[in-house]
């Protein structure tokens, strides 16, 4: 069974940073795009930004020029560098990653992790 799971999550002042990193493990198959996707209270799931198995990243235009999305494919792990933290950053991020085969495309979500951007 594939797990997905979040860390790095905490409070912070707005202009800080956090980073977070999300590990996922037990997939017999290749993982490819993982994404970071966040939920505020009272608003739908987004997207932050997402990367594929070569590297190749994709940011929400909130995320553009404050947050790096990167991977590790050895340790299956990756991770959301964010800086310049604004209130409106606050909410519970979630990791999302697709695995599978060249035909078949599986996903998995972890738990979450809260992020509270306040002074």
């Amino acid at each position: 069974q594939v797990q997905v799971v979040e860390s790095g999550g905490g409070s912070v002042q707005p202009g800080g940073s956090l980073g977070l990193s999300c590990a996922a493990s037990g997939s017999r198959f290749s993982f490819k795009v993982m994404g970071w996707y966040r939920q505020a209270p009272g608003k739908q799931r987004e997207l932050v930004a997402s990367i594929t198995s070569g590297g190749s990243a994709n940011y929400a235009d909130s995320a553009k020029g404050r947050f790096t999305i990167s991977r590790d494919n050895a340790k299956n792990t990756f991770y959301l560098q964010m800086n310049s933290l604004k209130p409106e950053d606050t909410a519970i991020y979630y990791c999302k990653v697709n695995f599978g085969t060249a035909t078949i495309t599986y996903e998995n979500w972890g738990r979450g992790t809260q992020v509270t951007v306040s002074s």
